[in-house]
This record gives C-alpha cells, sequence and structure tokens, in this order.
C-alpha cells in the first residue's frame, strides 16, 4: 500500500497502532472488498532479516482475525507470525521448506515499497508466469554474479599461507584479479585437507594456475 493508493481511499490518513496506514475510511473499503471474499491487509518492514510485520482479516463485510503484530529477529519462521497466520487463513499452502510468507514470494522483498514495485513489475508482464519466470531468472544472475564475486575475494576464516606479494611473484604476474583468486584458492584447500606448507602451497598455486589460464 503506498501513500498515493491509501490518500485516493481515505480522507483523513493517520497512524492506527499496529498499522502505519490506516484509517476508519480504509477500514471501510477493507470490510467492503470483503464482502466479495476474504481480503487480508498485511504490513511489514525487513532489514538484515529483523524487522516487525502486522495483519488482519477481513471476511463477510467485517474483520475476522487480527490486527496481529510481531517484532522479527532472525530465526527460523514462525507460523504464528501475522502474516503467517492470515495466510494460512487464505488457504495458502506451503512449498516444501518454506514457510506461508515465503510461499507466496514476500521474501523476495524487504518492505512494503518492495512489494509495490513487485506488483508493478507482475502487471507489466503477460501474465504471472512470465513475471515469476523473470524473478527466478533474476535470483540465479545474482546468485551467479555472487558466487563469481566470491571467487575472487579473500576469506576472513581461513588463514593466506602465500600473500599476495608472494603469489605474483612465484606466478610472474601483475596485480590482478587472479592473485585474489590464487589466494581464495589456497584457503579453500586449507579448510578442505588442512594446513599446508609452504612447499605444498607452491604446488597447488602452480597447479591451480594452470587450469586457471585454461579456462580465461
Amino acid at each position: 500500500m503506498t501513500d498515493e493508493i491509501f490518500n485516493e481511499l481515505t480522507d483523513a490518513r493517520r497512524e492506527s497502532g499496529p498499522f502505519t496506514l490506516m484509517s476508519p475510511g480504509f477500514t471501510e473499503r477493507l470490510r467492503g472488498w470483503s464482502r466479495g471474499g476474504r481480503i487480508a491487509y498485511v504490513e511489514a518492514d525487513f532489514w538484515g532479516g529483523n524487522g516487525s510485520q502486522a495483519a488482519a482479516l477481513w471476511e463477510n463485510g467485517r474483520q475476522s482475525w487480527g490486527p496481529g503484530y510481531a517484532s522479527i529477529r532472525v530465526g527460523p519462521p514462525h507460523e504464528g507470525w501475522p502474516i503467517n497466520a492470515v495466510l494460512a487463513r487464505l488457504g495458502v499452502i506451503g512449498a516444501g521448506a518454506l514457510d506461508l510468507f515465503d510461499t507466496v514470494g514476500f521474501g523476495r522483498e524487504r518492505d512494503m515499497e518492495g512489494w509495490r514495485r513487485a506488483g508493478l513489475d507482475a502487471l507489466e508482464a503477460a501474465d504471472y508466469d512470465v513475471w515469476e519466470a523473470a524473478c527466478r531468472a533474476k535470483e540465479e544472475a545474482d546468485a551467479r554474479t555472487a558466487a563469481e564475486r566470491d571467487r575472487y575475494t579473500r576469506r576472513d576464516d581461513a588463514p593466506v599461507v602465500l600473500d599476495g606479494r608472494t603469489v605474483m611473484r612465484m606466478l610472474g604476474i601483475p596485480p590482478s584479479p587472479m592473485v585474489g583468486a590464487a589466494i581464495r584458492h589456497l584457503q579453500e584447500v586449507h579448510l578442505e585437507r588442512g594446513s599446508l606448507t609452504r612447499d605444498e602451497a607452491t604446488a597447488e598455486l602452480h597447479r591451480w594456475a594452470q587450469s586457471f589460464r585454461s579456462t580465461r
């Protein structure tokens, strides 16, 4: 729910706990909509896994559940959280290990503004399946980009057997992303096999460099 839409539906906006956007006029509109079927109103705001959410449900012209509010902290989802609770009452069924919040796609964004943008994107798509496929494609592309970035980034949880200057000298290369990739690889080997001596690290470095160059 954006401010623009909210102001179109109500004459007097005010905060009404636990909701940020709520007024008598909007409540009446929700009651009217619910005469054609159950309707839920939800709000959420998350950052880094922490945040809050609120929800309520209307049906047959009256508020039948809520409003519920929860302050959310990083951890496993809970079926009693307000948004999960109203989604269950709307008949949503979880997909695999996902809770209902993530099943319907709310987890792709962190707040109501993100949901608004996603809704606008969905309206521009030919149909929901096209939009859903585009979302999956973007998530996969973002994951590939992150994985590629990690490939060249030094880990914080493993020692550096050969530093950057040593790697450049041994391989005869200038400062480049390959230096970071080499150090990252040696750290991964350390985590998989245990501590490497300097000679073992040197041999592994040259073996890796040959493979790395062949893929460029």
